[in-house]
């Protein structure tokens, strides 16, 4: 699978759609567009029977600007990349750092697409596609977006992981309002691909996130908890939040719970979890020792004091 790669040389493991599928989408896309242009230009050109040739030419003009070059780029605007052909085939329209598009994106791409798709019969497309490594076309180029397939087998390394259990809850009364949809979905992208990136590069993303979140919420993060863990417990207490409201009060304990005994049954089995506590300083360091919750019902100030900072992505010496 090709990996994204963002400016800040963070895969994001994004897998680009190939050419093929691309192409069907286009089809698909482009036998929607005509069929309502046609129509459309039929209802027209019996409505402005009467009116002089100039008349005709400028509704015909801007028939086809709304329908063939504006509708695409509202369809794309609304759906956040996936137009009708990309949903059928499993594609969506992705900005370079993964998050979703927005109308300048859609503009961009839909313009420059008149010309590679509409005028050339998408010539120009399938050349600029089959030259670039990623398979974008000059409208995603310029645009800074990518096709990327989201029908892809799930991965178990692509899991959430779960917060160190001394972490669970302490955020309970912390406001989440003010976190932008935009940043919910780059946290989350982080903490599933962490584990695939360089040590340095997750060490300098997770401090970048956290520095955002703590903005966005306007409580500083607690001084001696790993970037990567206070986003993996400030995302559980969202989660939790969010099963409180769909289900009610049945499930107010449950996503603490199922978080602690998710990280004790992986790190029973010894799997690479990515909250580990090292001894060392940089992410090279051999000596490291699971996370111990403790078993008295100890204030939280007392677990974090004896159990030490706990993190496989220690800062990068």
């Amino acid at each position: 699978m090709s990996a994204l790669v963002t400016g800040d040389a963070v895969v994001l493991g994004l897998q680009p759609a190939k050419l093929p599928s691309r192409a069907l989408a286009v089809v698909i896309d482009l036998a929607v567009v005509w069929t309502v242009y046609l129509l459309v230009s039929i209802g027209l050109g019996v409505a402005t029977a009467s009116l002089d040739e100039a008349a005709v030419m400028a509704v015909s003009i801007a028939t086809f600007l709304l329908v063939l070059v504006g509708a695409p780029i509202a369809v794309e605007t609304f759906s956040h990349g996936r137009s009708l052909g990309k949903l059928a085939c499993g594609l969506r329209v992705v900005r370079d750092d993964g998050g979703p598009i927005r109308f300048r994106h859609a503009l961009v791409r839909g313009a420059i697409g008149v010309v590679e798709i509409l005028m050339t019969f998408g010539v120009i497309a399938c050349i600029a596609s089959l030259v670039s490594a990623r398979g974008r076309r000059i409208g995603d180029v310029f645009a800074g977006t990518l096709v990327v397939r989201e029908r892809v087998p799930a991965a178990r390394g692509m899991m959430m992981p779960p917060p160190p259990p001394w972490l669970v809850g302490r955020f309970s009364e912390l406001d989440l309002s003010g976190v932008p949809d935009d940043l919910w979905l780059a946290i989350r992208q982080y903490l599933t691909r962490m584990r695939q990136l360089d040590p340095a590069v997750s060490w300098s993303m997770a401090v970048r996130l956290a520095g955002d979140l703590a903005a966005c919420t306007g409580a500083p993060a607690p001084e001696g908890v790993p970037p990567a863990a206070y986003l993996a417990a400030v995302v559980n207490e969202r989660q939790a939040r969010d099963a409180r409201k769909a289900f009610g009060a049945a499930v107010q304990g449950a996503g603490s719970a199922g978080a602690a005994q998710s990280g004790g049954e992986m790190g029973a089995r010894g799997m690479a979890v990515p909250f580990e506590v090292t001894a060392g300083a940089g992410p090279a360091s051999g000596t490291s020792a699971s996370a111990k919750s403790s078993g008295s019902s100890g204030s939280m100030s007392e677990a974090a004091a004896q159990t030490p900072p706990a993190t496989g992505f220690a800062p990068p010496a």
